[in-house]
């Protein structure tokens, strides 16, 4: 398992994966040291994420082999498909997975996502329009989700 840190507007991240793929990317508030050398394994997860970061990419096309119980994977992949500058709510993530009754396991997944920012668990808001809890912090998932917004304005939360 080769890992890197690099910095973002958001904090450094940590990003960690293989030959068979990204398996985590996690914020860290630690002062941790920006990686010199990026292992062959991870750049070109380092450049999609500054391509984002720079807004040149809206879609991350990345091997990706995340550790979780096949439900998370489920949820993982769900919120996968959910578009740049969009967002839905736990309700329709659980709704996809065939089962509105599973709101609070697919939140629980969805707070467990080992791979930040390129499985956009950042877009999943409330049933109420709310920031509702991010691994990551609020302050981050704004920040995100303002940096996805189509609609430059003072502030969207």
């Amino acid at each position: 398992m080769m890992s890197a840190c690099i910095k973002s507007p958001v904090g450094i991240l940590n990003i960690s994966g293989d030959r068979n793929g990204i398996s985590e990317v996690m914020f860290t508030d630690d002062l941790a040291e920006t990686s010199g050398k990026i292992p062959d394994e991870l750049s070109e997860a380092v450049t999609q994420l500054n391509e984002y970061f720079g807004k040149k990419r809206k879609k991350f096309s990345l091997k990706l082999n995340p550790e979780g119980t096949e439900f998370q994977k489920k949820v993982w992949d769900a919120l996968l498909n959910v578009e740049f500058g969009k967002t839905q709510t736990y309700q329709q993530i659980a709704n996809k997975l065939g089962d509105p009754k599973v709101i609070r396991a697919a939140a629980s997944a969805n707070g467990k996502n080992p791979i930040a920012i390129i499985i956009p668990c950042h877009r999943i808001i409330g049933s109420d329009g709310s920031l509702t809890g991010y691994a990551g912090g609020l302050h981050r998932k704004k920040w995100l989700l303002e940096h996805e917004s189509p609609v430059v304005q003072a502030t969207l939360f």
